[in-house]
């Protein structure tokens, strides 16, 4: 089987679509950065916020795995985030030394708010693409992000 690589117009080509996937992170983590900002949080704390909100309740050290961060830096995310209502640590239930980190609803309320906001934004993103450019375009942008979870496993 031929790779992409084999001949100038292939290589470029790839070239051509590894350019648009930088300039594409470039866009996004800048869209990313100004509206947390404008919310008064940072990447990391929306990150960790997103994380309670897909997996429910998890102990701390639970969510540094998760985040792949260690404990310490999710405890300081955690003292923001708890001081301005974000999230509560509750007693773990049979594990008197861990505490469950939860959304509060002012927590939930905003990772809601948030998912709206994206879905809105793939609406006006994708809009005008067939069901099957959609679908081509995910899985291809599946095996691009297995292959950098490759490249970069702790990423």
């Amino acid at each position: 089987m031929k790779s992409l690589h084999d001949n100038v117009s292939g290589a470029n080509t790839a070239s051509a679509a590894t350019d648009k996937l930088f300039e594409l992170t470039e866009v996004l983590g800048a869209m990313m950065e100004r509206g947390m900002a404008e919310r008064g949080l940072t990447q990391a704390r929306a990150r960790l916020l997103w994380r309670l909100y897909q997996h429910g309740s998890l102990t701390q050290r639970a969510l540094a795995d998760l985040l792949a961060v260690s404990p310490r830096n999710v405890t300081g995310l955690l003292d923001g985030l708890a001081a301005d209502d974000y999230i509560q640590r509750r007693p773990h239930p049979t594990d008197r030394r861990a505490a469950l980190v939860t959304l509060t609803e002012h927590g939930t309320a905003f990772v809601e708010t948030l998912r709206a906001q994206r879905n809105q934004m793939a609406t006006a993103l994708l809009d005008g693409l067939t069901q099957d450019q959609i679908e081509n375009f995910f899985r291809t942008l599946d095996i691009v992000v297995d292959r950098l979870h490759g490249i970069a496993p702790n990423c």
